[in-house]
């Protein structure tokens, strides 16, 4: 299928590009879980969480682990980097946070995982824990007439 652009007063070859439906989305930022795509892996002894987190920095990533469950945490912000490089006609890149929880479990602390970063990728090793005790029987609720 083709497109014919239609010559208009005052045309911006540019501006008419991006004003395609194609870079038009229902929301203006991302939703985080489509920021840190995340890959999960298992070996013997251990879960392996890959998270992509391009264009953050180390410092910005925060991992911690509170009542059973992994939370990533990360920010961005280039407002100060960029204000002497111009004004922005167009922002796709991403600045803000974003946020990803996981249940790995009660027994689970902080020290016991592995964090490392490498070229936008975080990289989590937890640990295979045996759980302590068994969850209870799901017990069902009876329906009557």
């Amino acid at each position: 299928m083709y497109m014919m652009i239609v010559p208009r007063k005052n045309f911006d070859l540019f501006d008419e590009f991006f004003d395609d439906p194609f870079f038009h989305k229902e929301d203006k930022h991302p939703h985080p879980m489509a920021m840190m795509k995340t890959d999960v892996r298992e070996n013997d002894n251990s879960y392996i969480i890959d998270v992509d987190l391009p264009g953050f920095q180390k410092d910005n990533i925060k991992v911690d682990v509170e009542d059973g469950y992994l939370n990533i945490s990360a920010s961005m912000d280039n407002t100060e980097e960029e204000k002497d490089k111009g004004k922005f006609i167009r922002r796709e890149r991403f600045v803000g946070e974003c946020s990803r929880s996981f249940y790995v479990g009660e027994q689970v602390q902080s020290e016991d995982i592995k964090a490392s970063f490498k070229n936008g990728i975080l990289t989590l090793e937890i640990p295979k824990v045996e759980e302590e005790e068994k969850l209870p029987e799901k017990k069902y609720v009876q329906i009557g007439e």
